[in-house]
């Protein structure tokens, strides 16, 4: 199946599988079936069969899902099996914990880069990475195979850092600035809103609230 038919709720669960399967390994367990699988992720056996044949299947009638294969081709399906070097934009709170994130290693992220417009924090290190200026990107991304842009900047930057990042190649931005981006086609954007997460939950503690207080 062509990737373009794959619905984006079936990817958007992918890294569910990922992070259960890890857990398994983790735990000794060499195989599970749908069924087991579906008691621990609270998803019907059948979702995950339809989801894992999008891909090949990968299990077996009577035997179930080889754990650590089934991961290991997770990870292939997610790309987490390559190399992908990226930059943060702003070394505020929000950058500077996303810098010490050590996850991003798993995720094959690999950082390079960290810049922000703030003269005082030039040349300081988080985990090992220089901060540098935002004049100096568009050289740095140049002379810098890079992949992934995280935007941590004040919403008054975006839209100037994103046009810089565009016209240096830049084709996957995960954005948590508070704002939309205005990206061609052909760029990827992965829109991460705190505020609009929290205002989701926010609604359904509410309604929860009126349906068990009335």
């Amino acid at each position: 199946m062509d990737a373009k038919d794959i619905s984006y709720a079936v990817i958007k669960r992918l890294p569910r599988y990922h992070r259960y399967l890890r857990d398994l390994m983790d735990e000794g367990v060499e195989r599970i079936s749908s069924g087991e699988l579906s008691r621990r992720m609270h998803v019907t056996a059948s979702q995950i069969r339809q989801d894992l044949n999008h891909f090949g299947g990968f299990g077996q009638q009577g035997y179930g899902y080889n754990v650590a294969y089934l991961y290991s081709e997770i990870s292939k399906i997610l790309g987490l099996d390559s190399d992908h070097p990226m930059i943060i934009l702003g070394a505020g709170n929000l950058g500077h914990t996303l810098a010490n994130y050590s996850g991003f290693d798993m995720c094959g992220g690999r950082l390079i880069g960290i810049f922000d417009v703030n003269p005082a924090l030039q040349g300081k290190k988080i985990r090992g990475v220089e901060i540098r200026m935002m004049k100096e990107l568009p050289e740095f991304l140049r002379s810098h195979r890079t992949e992934i842009a995280v935007l941590t900047l004040p919403r008054s930057y975006a839209a100037e850092a994103t046009a810089i990042l565009v016209e240096n190649g830049i084709r996957a931005i995960w954005n948590f600035a508070h704002v939309d981006l205005d990206v061609p086609d052909n760029v990827i954007v992965e829109n991460v809103h705190l505020s609009e997460s929290l205002m989701t939950l926010s609604y359904n503690l509410t309604e929860y609230r009126k349906k068990h207080e009335e």
